[in-house]
């Protein structure tokens, strides 16, 4: 049997964490991110290394790491480049929905946890085929959508992100999909205009109802949903989670088609 005990892995990213969490490497995990909240215990438990763009990497390298995961996103180039004198260096880079699939099975392979990581890519795919199943049982319209992430100034995902592509899972037509990254915008523009569905998201900036409130006294046309963060941004096993959390969305957006 392959013996695991001296593998010792740092993660700065927080999907990525859960997901060592659920491929049961626990005892392997030494090192998280500050904003690594999934799970709990590991939380309160675990070395916390900085935060996603600030690693301490003198911490990292005093706990003896044998991999180090890290997400071209979320993370700083030249900080994780500066580890790979001490670890190995796996950097992930999802942007869809495949590429997430792929991210955790290289995950599985990197931690020799293939067979656990196959299962929860099977059970993803399983879940998303039910969700595309429910949406065309209930005639789901295609809705014209924006995806607010940040505000002061006001920010969308665009179409090169993870966001987008669960937009598109859950049959929403994400009017910035043209623009890349998460683009500033103004409410003149012509995409704030096309768009009927406004998710405000609660990571990472955290909207509240509040905010609902706000815009929709400026734009009553439009439907304002809150969104979690997690559901539509964490990839790895939270997308297990996803396809039953969107089907939920549907009745609040019925009204906007």
């Amino acid at each position: 049997m392959l013996d695991l005990t001296n593998q010792r892995i740092v993660s700065l990213v927080p999907s990525i964490t859960e997901l060592l969490n659920d491929l049961n490497l626990g005892d392997q995990v030494v090192g998280i991110t500050k904003f690594c909240v999934h799970p709990e215990n590991w939380f309160r438990s675990k070395t916390r290394i900085g935060g996603t763009k600030q690693i301490h990497i003198e911490k990292i390298k005093s706990l003896r790491p044998t991999l180090v995961i890290a997400s071209k996103e979320e993370n700083i180039k030249e900080q994780v480049e500066a580890l790979k004198d001490c670890a190995e260096v796996m950097v992930t880079n999802v942007v869809d929905y495949d590429s997430a699939l792929e991210m955790i099975a290289l995950v599985g392979k990197a931690t020799h946890t293939q067979e656990k990581a196959a299962a929860i890519v099977q059970k993803i795919k399983t879940n998303f085929l039910k969700l595309e199943a429910y949406l065309q049982k209930q005639h789901f319209p295609s809705l014209p959508c924006a995806y607010l992430i940040w505000k002061d100034p006001y920010m969308v995902a665009g179409g090169d992100t993870f966001i987008h592509s669960m937009l598109q899972k859950m049959n929403c037509f994400n009017t910035y999909g043209n623009q890349l990254r998460y683009p500033g915008f103004d409410f003149q523009d012509r995409e704030w205009q096309a768009a009927k569905v406004i998710f405000l998201s609660s990571e990472p900036y955290p909207f509240k109802e509040n905010h609902i409130k706000e815009l929709s006294q400026i734009f009553p046309d439009k439907k304002f949903v809150l969104a979690d963060g997690e559901m539509f941004s964490w990839y790895g096993s939270r997308m297990e989670q996803a396809p039953a959390y969107f089907s939920s969305l549907t009745g609040l957006l019925n009204d906007a088609g």
